[in-house]
C-alpha cells in the first residue's frame, strides 16, 4: 500500500474544501485508507493515522473505530507512539467503554518507567478519564509519585490524586502523609496543585478540614511571601506574582475559616494586607481582589475588614468592565443582609447602575435597589425606581413593579404616600403589573378611610379618556361604584376637589363598558360599579336600569350573568337592594387577640369561644386560617389568629368554602412544627385510623404512576402515590419540590385544597429552601381521605423568595392518574 498522507496534508486539504458535503467526502475517503491500514496491522503508519483519526474527531466526526488501535500504541516502546495512544485514549475513551480497563496494566508499567516523561503521559491519561476500577488499583502507584523529589512529577501525581478522590473518597487517607510536606516545596507549580489537592479533601471530609486548620499560619506565610516578592519574570503576569496560586490559596483559606474563629483570627492580617496591596489597574489584581472579598464574607472576620471588603466592591461599581460591574453588584446582593449599613454607603453608584445599557447590569442593580430599601430612604429610593419603571425595558417593569408594591406595603410612611405610589406604579407599568395588584390596592383603599374621598378623585382624574391601564382603570371602576357619592359631593380635604356631575360619572363607566381596550375582568368591575351607584345616585336610577338590561343579552357569558342577577334586583328584589350594594367594610388582614374562632367541621362554622391570653414573647406562628385567606384573597372576610393553644386550630368557615367552590383547603408554612402547620380537623374514627401519625409504609400498594403538577419559572413539583392496604381510601401524595435556576428559593411555602368530599392532612416539609440546579429537593407528605371513591382534584399555593422578589403563584391539578383513587 502507498503511504499514507501527513496530518498536515490532511488539515490544509480539508481547509480547501468548499461545502460541507465537499468536506464529509474527503472525511470519509481518509477514514476508509485509515480502516484498510488498521485492517493491514500496519505498524509503520498506526501513529499517523491515529494522529488524523483525532484531528477528525475534533471536527465532529465518529472516530470510535480507532479506539484499540490507542491501547496499541499505549503498549508500544516509542515515546511518539505512546504520546498520540494517551491523547488517543483521553479523547476517545471514558468510563462508558468497557475497553478502558484493557489499558490498566500498561499505565501501572508506564507510571514506574524510567523516563519522567512517560510517567507524565500516564498520570495525565489516569487523571483524565480514570474509571472508580482504576483508581483503586492504581491509587498505590500515584501515592509513591506524590513522594518522589522530582516536582515534574509531584506536580502531575497531585492532579491525579484529585482525581482519585473524587472517583473513591474513601482513598482520602492513603494521600493524607504525603499532602503534609508538599506545602514546604519550592516550586510554584508543586504548590498550585498541592494547594488543589488539599481543597478538595477539605471540602469533601470535615475531618480531614479539622486536620488542615493547622496549615494556615503556613498558607499565609506563604501568600505574604507572594505578595511582599520582588519581580520575577518566572511567575511575573501583568505585574503581579503568580496570580493563579494567589487565588488558589485565597479560596483554600475561605474553606479552612469558614465557623472557625482562631482560623479566621489568623488570616484577618494578610486578608488586608492582599485588599490594600493589589494593583487595580489590571484584571488580574482584580481577580486577586475578588477572592479576597469573597473570603473576608465567608470567614468569621473583623468588622472593619468586611467594611473594606465592601468598599472593594464598591470600587468595582465604577469600573468600566462591565463583567465587573456585575460581579460586584452580584456579590453586594449576597452581603447586602448581613452588611446592610455598610452596602448603603455605596447606594447612589448602585441606583446608577440602573441606568446602564447592559441588560444583565440593570437587572442585579434593581434587585440589589430593593435589597437596599429601608424605612429612612424609603422617599428617595421610590422616586429613583418609579423612574427606571418609566423607562426600563418591557421585561423588567412586572419584576419592578411587584417589588415597589412590597416595599412601599413595608415601608410606607404615610397611607396617601402609599396610594399614591402604587397608583403611579399603575399609571406607569400598565397591564406589566401582577394579578395581584388590584386586590391589594383596593384593600389598601377600602382601610385608609380618611382617604376614600382624595383617592376616588385621583383615580377618576386618572382614567378619564385612558383606558389602556387595565388594573388602573380596574381599581378606577371599582372606587367609583363604592365611594361615587363622595365623587359628585366634591368633598376632598386634600387637593381641591372637581365638580363633577352623576352623568358625567356613568358617561365614564359606560365608556370602559364599550371600550375595546377593556377586557371581560375590566367590563365586570365597570357593570358592577354602574349597579353599586344605583344606591349611591337619586337621579340616574332610571339610566342606571337602561344599561344593566341591555347587558342582559351580552356575548360575554359572565357579564351577562351579571346583568340578569342585576336586574331581579331591580325588579324582584328591590327591597334588598340598598342592603345588598351597601359599602364594603374595611378589610382587616390580621387580628390579635381575638375573643373568638371560627373553627370548620366539613364546611360548617362554628364560632367557639375560647379564653384570652396574653401572647407570648417571640414570633408567633401564622395561622391556618390566615394561609387559607392568602389562597383566596380573601379581602372581604377576617382572619383569625388562635389567642390560646387549643385542639381545634384557627380554620376558614363556610364563607370561604363558597368562594372557592366547595373545596377544603389546608397549608403548612415550611419548616415550621408539625404542630402548627398541620390541621386537626374534628375526624370521624375511620380518618384519625388512616391519617394517624404511625408510618403507612409498612403495607403499600405500589405501582401508581407519578406526575408532574406543576412546573414554572424554574420551579419544578412533582407528585407521586402510595395507597395504604390498612385503609384504602387513604392515598399518601409525596411532593418533592426541585429549582433549577441559579439562585435558592427561600421562604418556600406549599398549600393545598381540595373538595369537601374528601379530607386533607398537609405535614411538614423537610425544608424552607429549595436549592438551585437542582442541588436539592423539599419533600412534603399530603394524606388525603377519599371515602367516596371520586376522582381527585386539587388546588395548589404556591410562595417563595427568588432573586430578592417574593413569589405568589396559584395552580389547579386534575391529571391525577386513576389508580390515586380507585
Amino acid at each position: 500500500m502507498p503511504a499514507p498522507i501527513r496530518l498536515r496534508e490532511l488539515i490544509r486539504t480539508i481547509r480547501t474544501a468548499r461545502t460541507q458535503a465537499e468536506e464529509r467526502e474527503m472525511i470519509q475517503k481518509e477514514c476508509a485508507a485509515i480502516r484498510s491500514s488498521f485492517r493491514e496491522e500496519d505498524n509503520t503508519y498506526r501513529c499517523r493515522n491515529v494522529a488524523k483519526l483525532l484531528y477528525m474527531h475534533m471536527l465532529g466526526y465518529p472516530a470510535h473505530f480507532g479506539q484499540l488501535e490507542c491501547l496499541k500504541l499505549i503498549a508500544s516502546q516509542k515515546f511518539t507512539d505512546k504520546r498520540i495512544g494517551y491523547l488517543g485514549a483521553m479523547l476517545l475513551l471514558d468510563e462508558r467503554q468497557d475497553v478502558h480497563l484493557l489499558m490498566t496494566n500498561c499505565i501501572k508499567n508506564d507510571l514506574n518507567h524510567s523516563t519522567q516523561y512517560v510517567q507524565g503521559l500516564a498520570l495525565c491519561t489516569l487523571g483524565c478519564m480514570g474509571s472508580s476500577e482504576m483508581c483503586r488499583d492504581l491509587a498505590g502507584e500515584v501515592e509513591k509519585l506524590l513522594k518522589t523529589s522530582n516536582s515534574y512529577l509531584r506536580k502531575k501525581a497531585a492532579l491525579c490524586a484529585v482525581h482519585v478522590i473524587r472517583k473513591v473518597p474513601e482513598l482520602m487517607e492513603m494521600f493524607l502523609p504525603a499532602t503534609k510536606n508538599l506545602l514546604n516545596e519550592k516550586n510554584h507549580g508543586v504548590l498550585h496543585t498541592s494547594v488543589v489537592l488539599l481543597t478538595e479533601m477539605c471540602e469533601r471530609s470535615p475531618d480531614m478540614l479539622a486536620h488542615f486548620r493547622k496549615l494556615v499560619p503556613q498558607l499565609v506565610r506563604i501568600l505574604k511571601n507572594l505578595i511582599m516578592s520582588g519581580y520575577s519574570p518566572e511567575h511575573d503576569v501583568s505585574g503581579i506574582s503568580d496570580p493563579f496560586l494567589q487565588v488558589r490559596i485565597l479560596r483554600l483559606l475561605r474553606i479552612l475559616g469558614r465557623n472557625d474563629d482562631d482560623s479566621s483570627e489568623a488570616m484577618n492580617d494578610i486578608l488586608a494586607q492582599v485588599a490594600t496591596n493589589t494593583e487595580t489597574s489590571k484584571n488580574v489584581g482584580n481577580a486577586i481582589l475578588y477572592e479576597t472579598v469573597l473570603t473576608i464574607m465567608d470567614i468569621k472576620s473583623e468588622s472593619g475588614l468586611r467594611v473594606l471588603a465592601i468598599n472593594i466592591l464598591g470600587r468595582f461599581l465604577l469600573n468600566n468592565d462591565k463583567n465587573i460591574r456585575y460581579v460586584a453588584l452580584t456579590s453586594l446582593l449576597k452581603t447586602v443582609q448581613t452588611d446592610h449599613n455598610a452596602v448603603q454607603r455605596h447606594r447612589s453608584t448602585i441606583v446608577d447602575c440602573l441606568k446602564d445599557l447592559d441588560v444583565s447590569i440593570k437587572r442585579r442593580a434593581m434587585e440589589l435597589s430593593f435589597a437596599l430599601v429601608n424605612g429612612n430612604n424609603i422617599r428617595g429610593m421610590m422616586k429613583e425606581l418609579l423612574y427606571f419603571l418609566d423607562s426600563c425595558e418591557p421585561e423588567f417593569k412586572a419584576d419592578c413593579a411587584s417589588g415597589i408594591f412590597l416595599a412601599a406595603e413595608k415601608y410606607a410612611p404615610s397611607k396617601r404616600w402609599h396610594i399614591d405610589t402604587i397608583m403611579r406604579v399603575l399609571t406607569t407599568a400598565g397591564s406589566y403589573v401582577r394579578d395581584d395588584a388590584v386586590p391589594n390596592l383596593i384593600q389598601l383603599i377600602t382601610n385608609s378611610v380618611e382617604m376614600h374621598a382624595y383617592t376616588v378623585q385621583r383615580l377618576y382624574k386618572a382614567i378619564l379618556g385612558d383606558y389602556s391601564q387595565q388594573p388602573l382603570v380596574q381599581v378606577a371602576a371599582w372606587c367609583i361604584g363604592e365611594y361615587g357619592d363622595l365623587l359628585v359631593s366634591g368633598q376632598c380635604e386634600e387637593e381641591e376637589p372637581i365638580q363633577v356631575t352623576e352623568d358625567e360619572v356613568l358617561d365614564i363607566l359606560e365608556s370602559v363598558l364599550i371600550s375595546n381596550m377593556s377586557t371581560s375582568v375590566t367590563r365586570g368591575y365597570a357593570l358592577t360599579a354602574i349597579m353599586k351607584l344605583s344606591t349611591r345616585f337619586t337621579c340616574t336610577v332610571n339610566r342606571i336600569k337602561k344599561v344593566v338590561s341591555i347587558y342582559g343579552s351580552s356575548i360575554d357569558v359572565e357579564l351577562q350573568q351579571r346583568a340578569v342577577e342585576y336586574n331581579a334586583l331591580f325588579k324582584k328584589y328591590d327591597h334588598m337592594r340598598s342592603a345588598l350594594l351597601e359599602r364594603m367594610p374595611v378589610m382587616e388582614k390580621v387580628t390579635t387577640n381575638g375573643p373568638t374562632e371560627i373553627v370548620q367541621t366539613n364546611g360548617e362554622t362554628d364560632p367557639t369561644p375560647l379564653e384570652t391570653k396574653p401572647p407570648p414573647s417571640g414570633p408567633q406562628p401564622t395561622s391556618q386560617a390566615n394561609d387559607l385567606l392568602d389562597l383566596l384573597g380573601g379581602n372581604d372576610i377576617t382572619p383569625v389568629i388562635p389567642t390560646a393553644p387549643t385542639s381545634k386550630p384557627a380554620s376558614a368557615g363556610g364563607e370561604l368554602l363558597d368562594l372557592l367552590g366547595d373545596i377544603n383547603l389546608t397549608g403548612a408554612p415550611a419548616a415550621a412544627p408539625a404542630s402548627a402547620s398541620v390541621p386537626q380537623i374534628s375526624q370521624p374514627p375511620f380518618l384519625l385510623d388512616g391519617l394517624s401519625s404511625q408510618p403507612l409504609f409498612n403495607d403499600i400498594a405500589t405501582g401508581i404512576p407519578s406526575i408532574t403538577a406543576y412546573s414554572k419559572n424554574g420551579l419544578k413539583i412533582e407528585f407521586t402515590f402510595e395507597r395504604s392496604n390498612t385503609n384504602p381510601s387513604v392515598t399518601v401524595i409525596t411532593i418533592q419540590a426541585s429549582n433549577s435556576t441559579e439562585l435558592d428559593m427561600t421562604d418556600f411555602v406549599f398549600q393545598a385544597a381540595v373538595p369537601k368530599t374528601f379530607q386533607l392532612q398537609l405535614l411538614s416539609p423537610s425544608s424552607s429552601i429549595v436549592p438551585a440546579f437542582n442541588t436539592g429537593t423539599i419533600t412534603q407528605v399530603i394524606k388525603v381521605l377519599n371515602p367516596q371513591k371520586q376522582q381527585l382534584r386539587m388546588r395548589i399555593k404556591l410562595t417563595y423568595n427568588h432573586k430578592g422578589s417574593a413569589m405568589q403563584d396559584l395552580a389547579e391539578v386534575n391529571n391525577f392518574p386513576p389508580q390515586s383513587w380507585q
